[in-house]
């Protein structure tokens, strides 16, 4: 797979990845892939990550069931930064939103208001 080997990991073998509403355009998420995650989510159509906290690779509702169906890989310009076009069954954010960005800043009142829909309670999920 020739677009792999133009792919510029940083010096800790990531990637940037920018997860998107397939249907809306919607940011749903940010995340970081190394080789076999991208390699992983190009064999498997699901999205799957680099987890930095767990040091390992995590596909995207392993526990939750709130899977990223891939339906489109672009790359920038810079071959520096992945976005995936997902279906999102579910929700993408582990605190039960749909989208990790559902939180907006108002300029006026100088503070974060929660405007993003929430799909799931958390706890129900991640007890399974």
């Amino acid at each position: 797979m020739e677009l792999k080997l133009k792919l510029k990991f940083n010096k800790d073998g990531l990637i940037p990845a920018i997860v998107q509403d397939y249907e809306t355009g919607e940011v749903l998420m940010l995340a970081y892939m190394n080789q076999q995650a991208f390699d992983e989510t190009v064999r498997s159509r699901r999205g799957v990550f680099y987890s930095r906290s767990r040091g390992k690779l995590w596909i995207k509702g392993e526990s939750s069931g709130h899977i990223q169906v891939v339906k489109e890989i672009l790359i920038d310009c810079d071959a520096d930064t992945v976005l995936l076009k997902v279906e999102q069954k579910g929700g993408a954010c582990h605190t039960g939103f749909y989208s990790c960005f559902y939180r907006q800043y108002d300029f006026n009142k100088k503070v974060l208001k929660e405007v993003g829909k929430k799909v799931f309670e958390p706890e129900d999920v991640y007890k399974k």
